[in-house]
């Protein structure tokens, strides 16, 4: 657990930037609707599930998406890289109606270009 003392630094990742920019496009809200969430995680509440089928701390969470009325499940996913204890990368986000799940070679290669 990071000291709180500390600040919490967030980056994103460039893959997360284009995605978002996409979403955003269609659903309105996208920023409001992972503005609690990147609020936790600089608090230092890591979040969410870590992903098992990878060597590095990276996470994912469900955040319900605002612009369609069917909860957490058919919402978001964010994913997130545990970088250092003062450092988070928000890595990629999608639509669950878009993508299903992410493979873990994508995630890797997510991680190899930053």
């Amino acid at each position: 657990m990071p000291d709180q003392s500390s600040p919490i630094r967030i980056e994103l990742a460039p893959t997360f930037q284009r995605q978002l920019k996409t979403l955003a496009k269609r659903y309105r809200n996208i920023r409001k609707d992972i503005e609690p969430i990147t609020q936790q995680l600089a608090a230092g509440h890591m979040i969410g599930i870590q992903v098992p089928s990878i060597d590095y701390p990276v996470y994912k969470v469900r955040i319900k998406n605002s612009d369609i009325q069917k909860g957490k499940s058919a919402g978001y996913r964010l994913i997130y890289y545990l970088k250092a204890a003062d450092l988070i990368i928000l890595l990629t986000i999608y639509s669950k109606a878009d993508q299903a799940n992410i493979s873990t070679s994508e995630l890797e290669h997510i991680l190899t270009e930053m």
